[in-house]
């Protein structure tokens, strides 16, 4: 996702309420590091969410791509930047349901990894603490929504 400039910032915050622009503030007050990302996202995304999923997966997908399956350390710390991107995306959103499908789609990726399969002790601690922390953010949806979201985590 790329943050917005200043100027198109100021132009969206100039057609919000006072109250609006004060929850905005409040909450962007929060996140020090990324504080346009974060905006971007509030005015301009939070309306499409799926838009914004997707455009997370294709982000997560290019980070994917770079990962070197020839050297298993290089692998490790290339998955580790990704959980802490995806994190960062998953905590712009604040919804569980884009947290379970952003989550749910990192270790579909994951599994998909040829270098996950030939050094799977190297990576079993990553994929396990995101399929945890998968079968957490499930268990707090609506029942219709865990039924669905534990197939996905049966077929991985």
């Amino acid at each position: 996702m790329k943050a917005a400039s200043v100027s198109e910032l100021k132009k969206e915050l100039q057609h919000l309420s006072q109250a609006e622009i004060i929850n905005i503030c409040m909450r962007l007050a929060r996140y020090k590091k990324e504080n346009k990302e974060l905006l971007t996202y509030l005015l301009q995304e939070a309306g499409d969410e799926e838009a914004y999923i997707q455009s997370i997966k294709e982000l997560l997908d290019e980070e994917f791509s770079q990962v070197n399956p020839s050297n298993a350390y290089q692998a490790k710390k290339t998955l580790r930047r990704i959980v802490r991107i995806n994190s960062r995306y998953i905590k712009y959103s604040g919804i569980k349901e884009t947290e379970a499908e952003l989550i749910l789609y990192f270790c579909k990726k994951m599994r998909e990894l040829s270098v996950y399969r030939r050094h799977r002790t190297a990576f079993a601690v990553i994929y396990d603490r995101q399929l945890a922390k998968l079968q957490k953010v499930v268990s707090a949806l609506h029942e219709d929504l865990q039924f669905d979201y534990e197939q996905e985590i049966q077929k991985l």
